[in-house]
């Protein structure tokens, strides 16, 4: 039996080994190729239905549909637009503030093409992967904007915003762009992300009006269930948002997610106990928003920091992101519904500051920098200054984009729904469904 079990698998073994080789010789690693196709799901998975989820449980019941078919919509719409120019505009090229148009269409990559920002996976690979960012950045902004915002509209921003603000932010900073060539650390999307998605949902919170009764109404969630699952499976998709960026199966993605998962725990503990100490009582809420305010403020220098430094990074998100979301915004009067600014916005700010004080120089060596780029803490005092500059950019670029898209769409279809289809609800307004009763 072991001779006939020998005959029969050792061909189909040599040939695998043979197929693997050949593979290997291309340039594609099988190994990391499997590592980023796991990620790219997870990416996905972060947008719907984590998004959806995490999104639905925190508005009022006659508005749940509504939330959940931006975050559907925009997986729909982004995705073709990325394939169809978005793509090519980002990686592509040597432009200094977009790329060029020679992936049109996905135009050229074939079995063996890879992109040279990500020489061991297939290029179609790193295209996809790259979608899912792009994806989860529109989504992010309709948290801002939710319960009155028209879908018609926030399909025409996606659209326009993608175009004008995500793909010049994503070639400048990771597509070979100016911001990369003075050396700022985003290695996940603290700028290209987070203070993009933030800024708009902002300027878009501002620009359509504060919701009806905001203030005066019970505005408390539906079901904050639907948005505790939400964020385990946020949580679970950082992975690979912060991991993936490694863009291959090895150690620093371990350390990126390990830093990563750190950086959520301290931030729902620090956020949790300062709620607990100003409010009396430690909710929810304020579990899950700390840990999601970590997790956007570890990105940008999860893969440049070791572990203990996401800890830190986490405490500091919790503590700063808090004060954010209910101090600063109390007295400011703004109505970010979902509090997109107060977690991602101000938590990409800050990680995108922090990557500079805590870049380990070990930990990013690369063929471009062969001896690693420090931070703050072990001497360079610089690279601080250059996050600055990728801050100050990065959030310019976005308020400019962010404020043309507004006005072309208020132009084309108008930004807000009726009074009278807010007070309906959007579910029945926009959709013509509604949760059972």
């Amino acid at each position: 039996m072991l001779r006939l079990f020998l005959r029969l698998i050792a061909p189909c073994a040599l040939t695998a080994l043979a197929s693997g080789a050949a593979f290997a010789a291309d340039g594609i690693d099988a190994a990391d190729t499997g590592f980023m196709i796991i990620c790219t799901g997870l990416v996905l998975m972060m947008t719907l239905p984590g998004l959806a989820l995490f999104y639905s449980g925190m508005v009022r019941k006659k508005h749940v549909l509504a939330v959940m078919a931006q975050s559907a919509a925009a997986t729909a719409l982004v995705s073709i637009l990325w394939v169809a120019v978005a793509y090519s505009l980002s990686f592509t090229g040597d432009g200094a503030y977009i790329g060029d148009l020679s992936r049109v269409f996905l135009r050229g990559i074939g079995l063996e093409t890879v992109n040279p920002l990500a020489k061991t996976i297939p290029e179609l690979l790193f295209m996809a992967y790259q979608m899912t960012f792009a994806i989860i950045t529109c989504a992010l902004v309709g948290g801002a904007v939710a319960d009155r915002m028209k879908f018609s509209a926030f399909l025409l921003f996606c659209a326009i915003w993608l175009f004008l603000v995500y793909t010049p932010s994503a070639h400048m900073v990771w597509g070979g762009g100016w911001l990369a060539q003075i050396g700022v650390l985003d290695f996940a999307g603290g700028t290209v992300v987070h203070i993009n998605a933030g800024v708009a949902g902002l300027m878009a919170a501002v620009m359509l009006g504060a919701r009806q009764g905001y203030g005066r109404e019970n505005m408390a969630p539906f079901d904050l269930s639907l948005a505790v699952v939400g964020t385990g499976l946020l949580w679970v998709g950082w992975f690979g948002f912060n991991g993936g960026s490694a863009l291959g199966a090895g150690s620093r993605a371990v350390f990126a997610i390990v830093a990563t998962h750190l950086a959520a725990c301290a931030g729902a503990v620090i956020w949790t106990g300062i709620e607990w100490i100003h409010r009396g009582k430690p909710s929810v809420l304020g579990m899950i928003s700390g840990a999601v305010a970590g997790l956007g403020t570890i990105t940008p220098a999860s893969g440049f920091v070791l572990p203990w430094h996401g800890l830190v990074i986490g405490a500091i998100a919790g503590a700063v992101c808090y004060c954010f979301c209910t101090v600063v915004k109390q007295r400011l009067k703004y109505d970010d519904s979902l509090d997109v600014f107060g977690v991602h916005g101000v938590g990409g700010l800050l990680g995108t500051l922090l990557a500079g004080v805590f870049a380990t120089a070990s930990l990013s060596v690369s063929p471009d920098t062969p001896a690693g780029v420090a931070g703050l803490l072990e001497g360079n005092p610089a690279q601080l200054g250059v996050q600055a500059v990728g801050v100050v950019v990065t959030t310019l670029w976005c308020v400019v984009g962010t404020w043309v898209t507004l006005k072309i769409v208020d132009l084309v279809c108008g930004l807000r729904v009726s009074p009278d289809q807010e007070r309906e609800g959007l579910d029945l307004a926009l959709h013509g469904e509604a949760l059972h009763q």
